[in-house]
């Protein structure tokens, strides 16, 4: 039953991302913006273990790895604005941000930084 909850919950925060996006990009695109995913991850862990270090070690984790992330947002409107088609473009945005995740972790680990 608390799957299907979250499920639900999750859903339903997409779907009106989505709904706001047709009439108000801006405002769709501020609620895509905040950290509900990463709320909603952490209020799940929390609620399905009680272990607050658990939930330390996920938003630290967030914390670290929210840089390669934007690489992709970079790189998809780059590639849209150069008239590549939304799949294509979608796809070679996560690849890029595959490779930043990538080179970002090779870097950390330099410095002894392990996630």
């Amino acid at each position: 039953m608390q799957f299907v909850v979250k499920t639900i919950i999750s859903a339903l925060l997409i779907a009106t991302i989505s709904t706001v996006s047709r009439r108000l990009p801006m405002l769709g695109a501020i609620i895509a913006s905040l950290p509900l995913t990463s709320i909603l991850a952490m209020i799940w862990l929390y609620t399905d273990t009680q272990d607050i270090h658990k939930v330390i070690a996920l938003s630290q984790g967030i914390s670290w790895i929210i840089l390669p992330s934007l690489v992709f947002f970079i790189a998809f409107q780059l590639l849209l604005r150069r008239n590549i088609h939304f799949y294509p473009a979608l796809a070679m945005a996560s690849l890029v941000m595959i490779a930043a995740y990538y080179v970002y972790l090779n870097i950390l680990g330099r410095f002894g930084v392990r996630l």
